[in-house]
């Protein structure tokens, strides 16, 4: 957990009203008790108004809330343009996620910046996006690669041969016009890069371990201007 969300954490938990001690806190985050304490006496010192003391226990005063979540210009237009992209070339899941953020990031922005995220002039083409078969696709490599689940799919080089793989999906990469799978081939015992307009249907398959010469960091260590599977 970064610390930034710890510390909202702690600040949500303080809200109950109730004295909460040192001990619970560091037990729900998973973290020292000194760690409690450091981030307790920095939230203090940034004007929350905690009360207590070590070994005794934390109150906060009825009336707090969070302040405000607060964007510059900048990172609005970063934020809408990506939210944006994600929505017209993402999986189906991706593309439903960054509409709702688009719904939540305008929710919370002041009246002036509300202005500015509807002015972004940065645009991505729907009419250009991928093929629906192929975004539920994606939706499915995206989630066999963050649960670690090696994967199994037909496919079609450019050359027009066809071979079977079953690879530990890495992750998946967009360039502008297709989007690719950076995996590890068990076939090839080798790292290699999968158009993913190009697979039939993909099946999903054991967990793989983590071996260091098989991650991603080793993929891009090792893989340089090696053409596409």
């Amino acid at each position: 957990m970064r610390r930034a969300d710890r510390l909202f954490q702690i600040v949500q938990y303080l809200r109950g009203g109730r004295l909460t001690t040192a001990r619970s806190l560091a037990q729900r985050l998973e973290v020292s008790e000194r760690t409690i304490y450091r981030d307790i006496a920095d939230l203090i010192g940034s004007g929350v108004p905690i009360e207590g003391e070590a070994g005794v226990g934390y109150i906060m005063r009825a009336g707090y809330d969070v302040p405000p979540l607060m964007f510059t210009q900048a990172e609005v237009t970063a934020l809408v343009a990506g939210a944006r992209m994600a929505r017209a070339w993402g999986g189906l899941e991706m593309a439903r996620a960054a509409e709702e953020a688009l719904v939540k990031i305008e929710a919370v922005l002041p009246q002036s910046l509300k202005d500015r995220a509807a002015r972004v002039p940065i645009e991505a083409m729907d009419f250009l996006s991928a093929d629906p078969v192929d975004r539920a696709r994606l939706d499915q490599l995206e989630h066999a690669a963050h649960a670690r689940l090696r994967v199994r799919f037909p496919y079609e080089d450019e050359g027009g041969q066809a071979t079977t793989r079953t690879v530990r999906p890495l992750a998946l990469l967009y360039w502008g016009k297709v989007w690719t799978l950076a995996s590890w081939c068990e076939l090839r015992r080798d790292f290699r890069m999968f158009r993913v307009d190009r697979m039939g249907e993909v099946s999903e398959g054991d967990v793989f371990p983590l071996e260091s010469d098989k991650t991603l960091k080793a993929f891009y260590d090792c893989h340089r201007g090696r053409p596409l599977a």
